[in-house]
């Protein structure tokens, strides 16, 4: 019979931290009821109760990876416009190990959603608060003269955020050609490559975002 609602409850914590701990291990592509079973040391029917179906799993499993995403420690906000874009970008790219274990099941994710409509438009819908995220502080670049008067704060947004997830992609594979130093100079790379040429003799107005 199907346990008690206080023991649903009560089992809900055991049960994400069984699916974190197969994702960690295996990633989507290794999310199974039986996995997940044997993680907690349960038989696969009475992990059912929970999840009926496998797609339930991996949408609790998504759910799950969002709310570790947006839980995790953050770099502090320096100030106002680039400085501010950069850290909320350093907070994307897998430059520590929990980072990359993160990035690792993100992007062991896209195919499971790439395959169902329902996860493609939740995938989406993150995307699309990520850029709504970045363009409030892309816009106050752009008013801080840090930016060109006439630039579009959404579509930087997204540019951003496609070479940065375009460089998490290629850290995961190459880890050895993108270690730390090298990704944080291309970040910086792409934020030069955004904002106007300084004049000559305003070189020393600003400092460099981040720096």
């Amino acid at each position: 019979m199907p346990p008690a609602l206080g023991d649903r409850e009560a089992r809900r914590e055991d049960v994400s931290q069984a699916v974190w701990q197969v994702l960690a291990d295996k990633g989507f592509g290794g999310l199974t009821l039986r996995a997940v079973a044997a993680a907690m040391g349960v038989s696969t029917g009475m992990l059912m109760h929970y999840f009926p179906a496998k797609r339930a799993l991996i949408a609790h499993a998504l759910d799950l990876l969002e709310k570790r995403t947006a839980e995790r420690p953050r770099r502090e906000r320096p100030a106002e416009g680039l400085a501010t874009v950069r850290a909320m970008l350093l907070d994307i790219l897998p430059l520590a190990p929990d980072d990359t274990a993160r990035n690792r099941i993100w992007v062991s994710s896209w195919d499971l959603a790439l395959a169902d409509d329902g996860l493609a438009a939740d995938q989406a819908d993150r995307y699309t608060r990520m850029r709504a995220a970045l363009r409030p502080h892309l816009e106050a670049a752009r008013g801080l003269g840090e930016l060109p008067a006439t630039a579009d704060a959404e579509q930087l947004a997204a540019g951003a955020v496609a070479f940065t997830h375009g460089l998490v992609v290629q850290a995961l594979f190459d880890p050895g050609r993108f270690p730390e130093g090298v990704q944080t100079a291309m970040l910086d790379a792409f934020l030069t490559s955004i904002a106007p040429p300084r004049r000559p003799d305003a070189a020393a107005d600003r400092p460099v975002p981040g720096r």
